[in-house]
């Protein structure tokens, strides 16, 4: 990684040879206002647009009132990601925040950037590559809770369990994570009868993996599921009831999904995973808008992460935490992320009325 004092100057020289975006008025200093662009990955995972999206983009505008945020959505396509990372860079974006829809074919790109001046912080997936900072979460951990919530759901039938592994998208880093995170707790003490990859974290691939798992255990032959995410286990849940199962297995999720916490507050999931993306965004637009003003990034950081392409990468890394039907209240509801008529629809008074909810 470059020094502060070369990364700035690279930085300005860059800029004098790059059309300047319009952040309303000229971008003649440091100190004023500034683009920072946001690439996220998919619209398949709900969170990316009703949530970060939004909230990093407030915080950018609180941090820096004259800064503006350039997005761009991959949509699940590398190339695209590419050309939206160039594109950004030659309209004058200062930093670039980016969450890559595959962390090892981005390092390119990120090393173009590298080259033209323009930082980049890797958000919630860690980016291979000279990135200049990191904001997510440890993926081991959630990987861990994962697991230990399923093995508390078994009881005693952890030992003889048969459990289907449902794992995140191969391309993913954090997707390699969660499975070790949650066979650190798994392994030894039940027996992963089958396990799968989810291309795109699609719930229609969780869907056709789930169901070539009910072909060969039987419906009845599969004691919990692994669910890396709340879009693999919405596939999981549509299987089992296509397959005629009323009576589900534990199934575990990630990301608080609106849709996700109902299914736990109807008992169709037994838990998510909560990833307080509120403060991952607040945490990320400070880092963005402290390097683009020429600030250190280790200002702005609380440890630091290695990645396959670079050490001690500095970082931000906020904690999980685990949610099932009796934490919606104190964890969801009071942390701000949801209003209890968002969760308790009509149909879902007295389900929540069993889970302390009063709907």
């Amino acid at each position: 990684m470059r020094t502060r004092r070369g990364a700035v100057a690279v930085l300005a020289a860059a800029l004098l040879t790059m059309p300047l975006a319009s952040c309303g008025g000229d971008e003649k200093a440091a100190g004023e206002g500034f683009t920072v662009g946001l690439l996220l990955p998919s619209r398949t995972v709900p969170r990316w647009e009703h949530a970060d999206r939004p909230l990093i983009e407030a915080h950018v505008k609180k941090l820096c009132p004259g800064c503006r945020t350039e997005y761009a959505n991959a949509e699940n396509d590398v190339t695209r990601q590419r050309q939206q990372m160039i594109s950004m860079i030659t309209k004058g974006a200062r930093v670039l925040i980016l969450d890559a829809a595959d962390t090892r074919a981005l390092r390119s790109s990120i090393q173009e950037a590298d080259r033209a001046g323009v930082p980049v912080i890797a958000y919630d997936r860690l980016a291979e590559g000279p990135i200049t900072g990191y904001v997510g979460f440890d993926g081991l951990q959630v990987g861990r809770l994962q697991g230990e919530a399923l093995l508390k759901a078994l009881g005693r039938a952890a030992g003889s369990g048969d459990v289907v592994m449902m794992n995140g998208d191969p391309t993913s880093p954090n997707a390699e994570a969660y499975r070790k995170g949650a066979l650190s707790v798994l392994t030894g003490r039940v027996r992963i009868a089958r396990s799968y990859d989810t291309p795109e974290w699609s719930t229609q691939n969780a869907h056709t993996n789930m169901s070539a798992a009910i072909a060969a255990l039987g419906p009845d032959g599969i004691d919990g599921v692994l669910a890396a995410n709340d879009n693999i286990a919405a596939g999981v849940v549509a299987a089992l009831k296509r397959a005629g199962v009323t009576d589900l297995p534990p199934i575990t999720g990630q990301d608080a999904d609106l849709d996700a916490v109902r299914r736990v507050v109807k008992g169709e999931q037994y838990m998510t995973v909560y990833k307080p993306f509120t403060k991952e965004a607040a945490a990320v637009a400070a880092m963005a808008v402290a390097v683009g003003r020429g600030d250190d990034p280790r200002d702005s950081a609380t440890t630091t992460v290695d990645s396959p392409t670079t050490k001690r990468v500095p970082a931000v890394l906020l904690q999980p935490r685990p949610v099932r039907a009796r934490d919606i209240e104190r964890t969801l509801i009071k942390g701000g992320l949801y209003t209890e008529g968002q969760i308790c629809t009509r149909e879902l008074l007295a389900a929540c009325a069993r889970a302390g909810l009063t709907g």
